[in-house]
């Protein structure tokens, strides 16, 4: 799994897998456009359902400038991931440089009521040295 998904974080009993890729058919260097796209596992280890219900994002590009992201669910959705199950989404970032990280925490709730803010691993957005 480690392979697959190289960063991993976990909160309770939500563990967060996290793996990136960089995206040279989207990416533009010539015009300052970068873009990896991120695969994100949620795996309920718990004994309860546990519904994401927003996410938050930290975007750092490479000189040092941090954006946050703040919404409701992901890609859409707030799913419902029952004990024992996983739930997998793929998404995209643009930086206006060559690299950067991302990190951030997805708010959970519980069937049992419990709320808590699960851990996305810092990960890092690195273009391969021939797209810079």
């Amino acid at each position: 799994m480690k392979a697959l998904f190289p960063y991993a974080a976990t909160t309770r009993d939500c563990v967060v897998r996290v793996s990136v890729s960089y995206l040279p058919e989207q990416s533009d260097p010539a015009k300052g456009r970068w873009f990896w796209a991120y695969h994100i596992r949620l795996e309920n280890e718990g004994k309860h359902a546990l519904q994401l219900l927003t996410r938050h994002w930290i975007i750092t590009d490479g000189r040092g400038a941090r954006h946050e992201v703040r919404g409701d669910g992901v890609v859409g959705e707030q799913p419902l991931i029952e004990p024992g199950r996983t739930f997998d989404y793929v998404s995209g970032c643009p930086l206006q440089t060559p690299s950067g990280a991302m990190e951030g925490s997805l708010h959970m709730l519980g069937a049992d009521g419990t709320a808590f803010d699960a851990t996305i691993p810092r990960f890092q957005l690195i273009a391969p040295a021939v797209a810079r």
